[in-house]
């Protein structure tokens, strides 16, 4: 007979991606509201995604009551939604993580209600909502719905910029880095997992010349980010300027882990792991490089947040910046450039932002599905880049080219790809060549090898 705690993780597995479904829009039908329900008074499902669950719920009209209040009134125990005295801010103390079981500052709820009624926030209540996460005075379940009602109605620019300037007041900066320094990075968010693009483009740029000060993350969203791949190749993520700079001047490269750099996002990480979806913070890392660089090609998990992406990177001193997007048909787009599909960029270059369509075909390369470079675990992305540096051939090295051309043109080498405010394809080919050759004689697996061996006495740590 099985077990009471078998019957829970098999409940807990059943309703694993409910909540993200409803958060997506999806409207399920009431015999599972009424299972999850149950589940919920059970104890089956966790609190981060019954609230989410619930909060989906109460945007459809579905449910009346608060959805944190709700998730605690199924449990049979206090509510985690509740307005904060003194003493429970003092409990949580200065700066420290608000439990699920501390409550929420007047202020913070009544933003959460705001929000929850479908309202759109305006710069000072957004800039006290992400000031209040960044310093941990927001418990996990008022968390959890604020981020599954933004994520539902759709962030706005003035609440992204009001968490850039959240998360960049308490961010560990990383000064003195080359002026030409680029970073490659994507959103993540788009659910595709598939290999790590932008972690190899950046061993190609390296391998060309191209200062790289790479930004990533774990993966919240997704299986395998850029923090795990590199990890998996023991590529060291230095926490002390002097190391990062001198990595940067020796390999033109330095990867910084999010965690290290951005100690305000401990209260947000556990959050995120739970909730499973895109969240607003997935647009943050991008646009929160603790070097500073002023050139940028960023994927983006929308075509819609292209030129919000662009503009806010503008608005804080880059020079040029790419953002890209990749449609892969039927609704499905990825943080990169793609084989599968048109690719949409939104560019900053010389004060001008333009919108343009980038057509892999007309670069050279033969289409491809997303399916053929999925990803998985940590190990497998990471044995597939170690085969990509060795030579390997297909679509993920094709993806690498495609993506490392586009690159190689932001951060000032290789041929200018644009001409007469168009792709010149024939220089985005060039680029492309470039980038085969420093794979194909060995340039790539040189800067891997020299990465890994940087500082073998140092302590590869990741904080958070």
């Amino acid at each position: 007979m099985a077990s009471s705690r078998d019957s829970a993780s098999a409940a807990s597995t059943m309703f694993r991606d409910l909540p993200g479904r409803v958060a997506g829009g999806e409207v399920v039908a009431p015999e599972q509201v009424k299972a999850a329900l149950d589940a919920i008074k059970a104890g089956a499902m966790e609190e981060i995604p019954a609230i989410a669950f619930l909060t989906g719920l109460y945007i459809q009209g579905r449910i009346l009551s608060d959805p944190v209040e709700l998730e605690a009134e199924l449990r049979n125990r206090v509510p985690a939604g509740g307005v904060r005295d003194n003493d429970a801010a003092t409990a949580a103390g200065p700066g420290g993580n608000a439990s699920a079981a501390a409550a929420m500052t007047p202020e913070f709820r009544e933003i959460l209600d705001w929000t929850l009624a479908g309202r759109a926030l305006d710069a000072t209540m957004a800039q006290v909502a992400f000031d209040q996460i960044m310093d941990g005075r927001v418990p996990t379940g008022g968390l959890a719905a604020f981020l599954t009602a933004l994520h539902m109605r759709g962030e706005t620019v003035t609440e992204l910029e009001a968490a850039v300037r959240a998360m960049r007041a308490r961010m560990v900066a990383v000064p003195g880095m080359p002026p030409g320094a680029i970073d490659v990075c994507g959103t993540g968010g788009d659910g595709l997992g598939t290999l790590n693009v932008s972690t190899a483009v950046a061993f190609v740029l390296a391998a060309l010349g191209a200062p790289v000060v790479k930004h990533g993350n774990r993966a919240l969203s997704s299986r395998s980010g850029a923090t795990d791949v590199l990890l998996e190749l023991d590529v060291p993520l230095p926490v002390d300027h002097g190391h990062i700079g001198a990595m940067v001047a020796e390999h033109k490269l330095a990867f910084l882990a999010a965690t290290n750099h951005h100690p305000a996002m401990r209260h947000v990480g556990a959050v995120r792991r739970a909730l499973g979806f895109r969240t607003i913070f997935n647009l943050l890392g991008p646009l929160c490089n603790p070097a500073g660089v002023a050139r940028q090609m960023v994927g983006v998990f929308s075509p819609d947040w292209l030129g919000p992406m662009v503009r806010t990177l503008q608005a804080t001193g880059s020079a040029r910046v790419w953002a890209i997007c990749g449609d892969c048909g039927a609704g499905r787009y990825i943080d990169e450039l793609t084989l599968a599909g048109p690719n949409h960029a939104t560019i900053l270059e010389d004060g001008q932002v333009m919108s343009l369509i980038v057509d892999a075909g007309q670069a050279g390369f033969d289409p491809a599905p997303i399916s053929a470079i999925a990803g998985g675990a940590p190990a497998h992305n990471a044995a597939a880049l170690r085969a990509l540096a060795q030579g390997a051939r297909g679509a993920y090295r094709d993806t690498v080219l495609l993506n490392a051309a586009v690159a190689l043109h932001v951060a000032g080498r290789g041929d200018s790809i644009i001409r007469g405010g168009a792709i010149d394809y024939a220089a985005l080919r060039a680029n492309a060549g470039l980038a085969a050759d420093a794979l194909d004689k060995g340039a790539v697996a040189a800067v891997l090898e020299a990465v890994r061996n940087f500082r073998a006495d140092m302590p590869n740590r990741v904080t958070g």
